[in-house]
């Protein structure tokens, strides 16, 4: 994993830049990791409401994927925790970083279907089917700008200027 000059700071070796971007990676995840939890366990108690029960076909195919959704984004936001118990104290931090940031990107990935998921359950309910199916399509796009279009643009713009 080779960082831009920007990004390494000249007081420190190596070992601490790895474990700077460990911290850095960690405080992310923690972030992803509350909401996402609670996305889930949200998600769980709706199967078991009365009306949920009553739902249509389309209904219960949008929580079933939405539910799924939450709980492979779940796993992927623990699994940098899971990794580096398992390779501790055994100088892999330079593999491990990469593959864990791989972990919370395809995490993220998830954690946007499975929101999208969520507010179509829950506008469905209240618009017209092609109106929810619209906003949320409206919020899956403002979701790839935030989340992935302007920090591609914006390493893409920055990589011209070194």
């Amino acid at each position: 994993m080779t960082d831009s000059p920007r990004y390494n700071r000249p007081d420190e070796d190596p070992g601490e830049r790895l474990d700077r971007q460990w911290n850095e990676l960690l405080q992310e995840l923690r972030l992803a990791q509350t909401g996402t939890q609670i996305l889930f366990a949200f998600l769980l108690s709706i199967a078991f409401q009365n009306r949920f029960q009553d739902a249509d076909g389309f209904t219960h195919a949008v929580y079933t994927v939405t539910l799924i959704a939450s709980a492979l984004a779940v796993g992927l936001f623990l699994a940098p925790v899971s990794f580096h118990r398992i390779v501790y104290r055994r100088k892999l931090r330079d593999r491990m970083l990469p593959i864990a940031g791989r972990m919370a990107v395809g995490g993220m990935i998830f954690l946007i279907l499975a929101i999208a998921g969520g507010i179509l359950i829950a506008v469905d309910v209240v618009l017209p089917r092609p109106a929810a199916i619209i906003i949320v399509a409206a919020v899956l796009l403002w979701f790839t700008v935030l989340w992935y279009a302007v920090p591609a643009w914006v390493r893409r713009t920055s990589a011209n200027e070194e």
